[in-house]
């Protein structure tokens, strides 16, 4: 058995696929390009996919993670590139590598957003950021399986600032970016969320909807505020691991000899 670590986007049209479709789209790719995965046991067999935080429906990512395992073993970059010409363009799969450490789910703490907001200057968005982040507490609705719910928004927010973006609108209008890091917390608190509160706090009320953008998703850094590569543990493994038991053979002649050294005789 392997497992294999993947790392996929969503862009462009294609953020607007639900978790849903994005598992059906993932699981005929795995089928087209003829992966050995490995299935569940029972009556009806599933393949062992592992799917982890997917962003909502409608945002769009470059950060978005998965874990397969497979029946036989295969070399994880050109599993990238199968899978990758398997699927959509906008569903771009743009790293793999070997599972090699445990606990992927709990590396992902936080997420970094973009969300851009078109018709807004950059001035209120700052006097908005300030606001919000002078708060102890805001409270922000949303609607959930079980009915509205209330929930503090900001207790979640690691970092938040706002600044200018060259607009690529005809008309030129104003338009401002936020970058934020969310804790990953329960309950989950989006990007959406954050505009709500942005709206409690100061009125910042956007007259088009942003275009949100996750940047990356992985460790936190509580002092710095940085998200750290969730994938790096496994690479680090995978340069200190020692040769394997294959390699080893290959590299000596019969007999325990060097191939290099030679036995002397014509």
């Amino acid at each position: 058995m392997q497992r294999i670590r993947l790392r996929y986007t969503k862009r462009g049209r294609l953020r607007f696929t639900s978790h849903r479709d994005f598992q059906r789209a993932f699981e005929r790719a795995l089928r087209r390009a003829e992966v050995p995965m490995a299935y569940s046991a029972g009556f009806t067999p599933h393949p062992k996919v592992s799917y982890a935080n997917a962003a909502p429906t409608g945002t769009g990512s470059e950060a978005e993670y998965l874990e397969i395992q497979l029946a036989e073993r295969r070399d994880p970059d050109k599993l990238r590139e199968l899978l990758d010409e398997s699927l959509p363009t906008g569903l771009d799969v743009i790293e793999s590598v070997e599972a090699r450490t445990s606990g992927l789910a709990d590396r992902l703490q936080a997420s970094v957003w973009e969300l851009r907001l078109d018709k807004v200057a950059p001035e209120a968005a700052a006097r908005a950021v300030e606001a919000f982040l002078a708060a102890e507490e805001v409270l922000v609705e949303r609607r959930t399986k079980n009915g509205m719910r209330t929930f503090d928004a900001r207790g979640a927010v690691a970092h938040l600032e706002a600044a200018g973006c060259q607009s690529d609108r005809p008309d030129g209008d104003a338009c401002a970016i936020l970058r934020l890091v969310v804790r990953h917390v329960t309950p989950a608190v989006r990007p959406d969320d954050v505009l709500s509160g942005l709206r409690a706090t100061a009125d910042l009320a956007p007259p088009v909807p942003a275009a949100v953008t996750r940047l990356a998703q992985g460790l936190l850094d509580e002092e710095t505020g940085a998200v750290t590569d969730p994938l790096a543990p496994d690479r680090d493994a995978a340069t200190a691991a020692p040769p394997t038991a294959a390699g080893q053979s290959a590299a000596k002649a019969p007999g325990g000899a060097s191939p290099a050294a030679g036995d002397g005789t014509a």
